[in-house]
């Protein structure tokens, strides 16, 4: 039997699984809530974001201002501007009018915030949760990790509510499964490309299979990298083209309070058709991404020929395997053409997206009292609650595992702060942070209803006749 956590003699009001940028978010704006007692846990031994994608140059794809707690609070000190002021390179940011800030300065950010709040226990990975009827609490059944990874000690946290965010894992499709982790075989996830960095730089051919973000941004380094004339890269993409990331004023509105709210209330049949349709907003590139690798190809082709590369849409890869010790190929089909081919290279590289983390596994002494919808997921209501039996009086919220209930603004940064404060609020059952009444111009739907306040039953939200397609950011 775990041992109680030491040093709390009262149970946490909240109680924190994982500490990425959400969960983050949620500690430093409840920091302020006076009497609000709350503990989050990390298996991680500090706070890291995304490292093996920290490219020198590469910036967020959403304004300095959808830092961690601006949105919801411009006044507080852990704000990204604030940040800044103490480290004296505010004039530096002023006068270099950058809207986007660097990815690795919102690294040395968040790890900048995650030093100031009390409350935050890296190296401590939660095994278990489970709602206790008789004390009305939930306990959460932790290990306390060594240097190795090992459990150095067993602790038990006792918690009114809780909220998970643990994040999202690469994603690596069947196809290629059999190839990851083979000593023979060089492939490896974009989450993990710098520590590979030199070795892909030096491999004689390279393919890039993914066409978002991430995988514009590893083809751009390796092809900087790489000789005039002798490039040899292969960038393959299932989806039809490289396509630009939707950034119009208005289709950003699709990442706002409004339309999550017009989303929550469509039909479960509904959301789960739309969100495939809105690809490019959360696998699009960037437009300053998509002109630097024209750029760079164009350039090399100044002195005349064209540059060994290879950049083929619309393509999957249907099944892969080794080639002698070390070489690799990639069972390629063309849907749209009805040709299939056979590709042969010396690395990967799966830009191939990130899945949410199974909750299951954690959850699974609350399973007979959580409710699924039809497809078996957990059910969220508005207020990012999951959907539990009514004999528990706890809530247990979510952070970025509602993307089938809240749509594509769930993995987004731009909605963080808002969604802590809806938790907080929650939590409190007052307003620490009012939110705003109205976010967007555009009005999602033909019918409106009001969104509950703390304390009131969610309002029923009626489907319109015919859903927005609309389009997401990660």
């Amino acid at each position: 039997m775990p041992a109680e956590q030491t040093g709390r003699r009262r149970p946490l009001d909240l109680a924190g699984i994982g500490i990425g940028p959400f969960n983050l978010s949620l500690a430093a704006l409840a920091a302020r809530v006076r009497g609000l007692t709350t503990a989050f846990y990390e298996r991680r031994p500090e706070f890291r974001w995304h490292p093996g994608l920290l490219i020198e140059g590469t910036t967020l794809q959403v304004p300095f201002l959808a830092d961690l707690v601006t949105l919801a609070d411009p006044t507080s000190p852990f704000s990204f501007l604030n940040y800044l002021r103490l480290r004296e390179r505010l004039y530096p940011f002023y006068f270099a009018e950058r809207f986007h800030a660097h990815r690795a300065e919102y690294d040395a950010y968040c790890r900048w915030v995650s030093g100031q709040l009390p409350g935050l226990h890296f190296g401590h990975q939660v095994e278990d949760v489970r709602w206790n009827a008789e004390s009305g609490l939930f306990e959460a059944d932790f290990a306390q990790l060594d240097a190795a990874g090992g459990a150095a000690a067993l602790g038990r946290a006792h918690a009114r509510h809780l909220v998970v965010g643990v994040g999202t894992e690469p994603y690596v499709p069947e196809a290629l499964r059999p190839l990851v982790g083979s000593p023979t075989a060089d492939v490896v996830h974009s989450a993990d490309y710098l520590p590979h960095r030199a070795r892909l730089a030096a491999a004689g051919h390279v393919t890039v299979v993914g066409a978002g973000q991430s995988g514009a941004e590893v083809f751009l380094d390796l092809l900087r990298a790489r000789p005039a004339g002798a490039e040899g890269l292969h960038w393959l993409a299932r989806s039809p083209a490289f396509a630009p990331m939707e950034y119009s004023k208005l289709g950003l509105e699709q990442f706002t309070p409004d339309y999550a709210h017009y989303f929550h209330g469509l039909p479960e049949e509904v959301r789960d058709d739309l969100l495939p349709r809105q690809w490019q907003l959360y696998k699009g590139i960037d437009g300053e991404t998509i002109a630097a690798v024209h750029d760079e190809l164009y350039r090399r082709t100044l002195g005349g020929g064209w540059p060994d590369v290879v950049l083929t849409p619309g393509v999957t890869v249907r099944t892969a395997g080794r080639l002698g010790s070390d070489g690799i190929e990639l069972h390629l089909e063309h849907a749209a053409q009805g040709a299939r081919e056979t590709l042969r290279t010396d690395a990967v590289v799966l830009a191939t997206g990130y899945r949410e983390r199974p909750l299951d596994g954690l959850l699974a002494p609350l399973e007979p009292l959580l409710q699924r919808d039809a497809a078996g997921r957990p059910k969220v209501d508005e207020r990012h609650r999951l959907v539990l039996d009514p004999e528990v009086t706890g809530r247990i919220y979510v952070q970025n595992a509602e993307r089938h209930t809240h749509g594509v603004g769930a993995p987004d940064l731009g909605l963080a702060a808002h969604r802590s404060a809806v938790i907080l609020d929650d939590v409190t059952g007052a307003e620490p942070y009012p939110l705003p009444s109205r976010t967007a111009f555009t009005t999602f739907g033909l019918r409106q209803d009001r969104r509950a306040r703390p304390g009131e039953a969610a309002p029923r939200i009626p489907g319109p006749c015919a859903p927005d397609p609309g389009t997401v950011r990660t």
